[in-house]
């Protein structure tokens, strides 16, 4: 399949850095500081991830967790290149192609697509991030996030991909003029069956803004 890109508006490069704890900040055109939004929502499942990790172990969590963040990032990879239209998508082993064969015909109803790995920001919400794509899905302008999993995920268990993907509607409209109301969630899931999670925009645009002014009021207090 040969995919479509569509020339929209330029978006301004950024600048992002990422410390030591894993914060992330990203530098916009007028010298603002933004946290991105992935460090904002972090919080939502630290107090689990630190039960999590006392119940494994440090060195068992540190080697799940490497081992997941290297499988997200090498199918994230292959999807960009795939829908780049790259004759070499760079799958270099079984287990990367059972993923993304799984997904295949997911990735198959994307086409027109705006933007690939493409970091934006919003004064509004005052956060930045990068995005993995802005593309039509079934031919409706959509933020689609590529996520990867060792079992079958809920809804409920990723209110904060949703949440993420809202604010990064929200930024690209701030930034083009372009609105985006359909969230995609698209998941590799090992030895199981891909998934699809489609939400509206708008249904967690109250949680991104809670989700805000909580990180903020969390900052201040461990300044004062």
């Amino acid at each position: 399949m040969k995919f479509n890109h569509v020339k929209v508006k330029e978006i301004p490069k950024l600048e992002s850095v990422t410390l030591e704890n894993g914060t992330r900040y990203y530098m916009t055109p007028n010298g603002k500081k933004y946290p991105s939004v992935t460090t904002i929502l972090s919080s939502l499942s630290k107090e689990g991830i630190v039960e999590w990790r006392k119940a494994v172990g440090e060195e068992e969590a540190n080697r799940i967790t490497r081992r997941a963040t290297n499988r997200g990032t090498r199918y994230h990879k292959i999807c960009e290149n795939y829908l780049n239209n790259e004759e070499d998508i760079g799958i270099k082993t079984i287990f990367e192609k059972l993923l993304f064969d799984s997904t295949l015909p997911l990735l198959n109803r994307i086409n027109n697509i705006h933007y690939q790995e493409t970091k934006l920001y919003s004064d509004h919400l005052r956060l930045a991030g990068t995005v993995d794509c802005i593309a039509e899905f079934d031919g409706r302008l959509s933020v689609i996030d590529f996520k990867t999993s060792t079992r079958e995920k809920f809804r409920d268990d990723i209110h904060s991909y949703f949440i993420q993907c809202s604010a990064y509607a929200i930024m690209y409209e701030e930034r083009t003029g372009i609105p985006i109301d359909k969230i995609v969630i698209i998941m590799a899931v090992e030895d199981d069956k891909p998934l699809l999670f489609i939400e509206k925009r708008n249904t967690w645009v109250n949680d991104l803004l809670e989700c805000r002014q909580s990180y903020e009021m969390n900052k201040i207090a461990l300044t004062s």
